[in-house]
């Protein structure tokens, strides 16, 4: 067996970057950008009013003060003449301020009868004028490499940009394996049991932007995995889901092997998912994981997720552990570093806590769901108490 960290820099090294493509900046959310987008355009593109009211020359803004309204400037229709001595503007907010003025009078500050403006004993004294540029400017830049949010989109639109340069999604196959699996909605028999890990793996892996095809499970004979192994053609990275340990009916190692498997490692020192399978067949990276469903999600979030983001040009593609109190008191640990599904919470004090939840059996789906952090027990870790700072991942 091999450590967790060895395990993870052997899976990282089977993933390659899968190149960029251009989409469309609608469809781009959640994408990882792959080159820079750059501005072409100032924004605002001309000096504009903050607020709804009256623009004016600074200099002439006293209490009391009158002004002649000449006329209005509205978004998307200025005005097009020049503000002079003891003339306003109506303005309002996002509209260009014309051009001789300088400050806006807010609405409140000034009482009007018919063209005649006169502003109010007490002034607020903001400009509320956005400078040209104020934003943004021609040649301002959002940096890639960096998952594209929801903010970003608007920033990359308002810089005109209608479509960008992403990474490709890397391509994942899925092959669930087993006589006792079934599909959801499915009538199982007396030895049967539903497929869930491919849906739980699918649902993590797309909202890391990978594109997966779950593909029909495959039956405990070789003609059928052969025949489940041809259909993940042009996948970046294969996934199977038990048949990797070394019972009778486990046959992915001896089919993988037989279709030129390059294998880096088989077995980890962890729990849950010690029977972990990884290498490369073909053009494809693979990893073969455990068929317990819990061992199949804590792997997938601890390998798969940052071979994803490998592929997807992330600087930092390995998640860094977090810390905080364990609300209970744990004892030494054995040869295998532990990941323990967990709760965190807030204690009295507002710090963060961690509570590992009491059944950490890897058949136990319940538990996944309730937890939302994996806590990570080293290999050999000694007995703590309650309140000792941990490890832990979020998931």
């Amino acid at each position: 067996m091999i450590s967790v960290d060895e395990a993870l820099a052997k899976t990282l090294a089977l993933a390659t970057p899968t190149g960029t493509e251009t989409v469309p900046l609608a469809e781009a959310a959640g994408r990882m950008l792959a080159e820079d987008i750059v501005a072409t355009r100032n924004q605002p593109p001309f000096a504009s009013s903050a607020m709804d009211g009256y623009a004016v020359k600074a200099v002439e803004v006293e209490p009391h003060a009158m002004f002649s309204v000449i006329g209005e400037s509205a978004a998307g229709h200025g005005f097009d003449g020049k503000v002079g001595a003891g003339q306003a503007v109506r303005i309002f907010t996002g509209a260009p301020v014309p051009e001789g003025a300088d400050r806006v009078v807010i609405q409140e500050d000034v009482t009007r009868r018919g063209n005649l403006i006169t502003l109010e004993t007490e002034l607020d004294s903001a400009s509320y004028v956005r400078p040209l540029g104020d934003d943004f400017s021609v040649g301002d830049r959002i940096t890639a490499p960096r998952v594209l949010s929801a903010g970003d989109i608007a920033l990359a639109a308002s810089m005109n940009t209608p479509e960008v340069t992403v990474a490709k999604r890397p391509e994942v196959a899925l092959i669930a394996t087993g006589d006792e699996l079934v599909m959801p909605g499915e009538d199982p028999g007396p030895d049967q049991i539903i497929a869930s890990n491919s849906f739980g793996l699918k649902a993590m892996l797309e909202a890391a932007a990978a594109h997966v095809r779950m593909l029909p499970i495959a039956r405990d004979t070789r003609a059928s995995l052969n025949q489940t192994f041809d259909l993940a053609e042009g996948a970046d990275l294969i996934v199977t889901i038990g048949g990797a340990s070394v019972g009778d009916h486990d046959l992915v190692g001896d089919v993988t092997e037989e279709r030129g498997m390059e294998r880096s490692f088989y077995k980890i020192a962890m729990r849950p998912g010690k029977p972990l399978m990884a290498g490369r067949v073909g053009d494809a990276a693979m990893i073969g994981l455990p068929g317990n469903p819990v061992s199949s999600m804590v792997c997938g979030q601890i390998f798969i997720l940052p071979m994803i983001r490998k592929m997807l040009g992330h600087p930092t593609p390995l998640t860094t552990p977090k810390r905080a109190k364990t609300t209970i008191a744990m004892p030494a640990n054995g040869p295998r570093a532990h990941y323990m599904r967990a709760v965190l919470s807030t204690d009295d004090s507002g710090d963060t806590v961690i509570t590992p939840l009491m059944r950490q059996d890897s058949g136990l789906l319940t538990v996944l769901s309730e937890a939302n952090a994996l806590l990570i027990r080293p290999a050999h870790a000694e007995a703590i108490e309650a309140g000792t700072q941990v490890s832990y991942l979020d998931i």
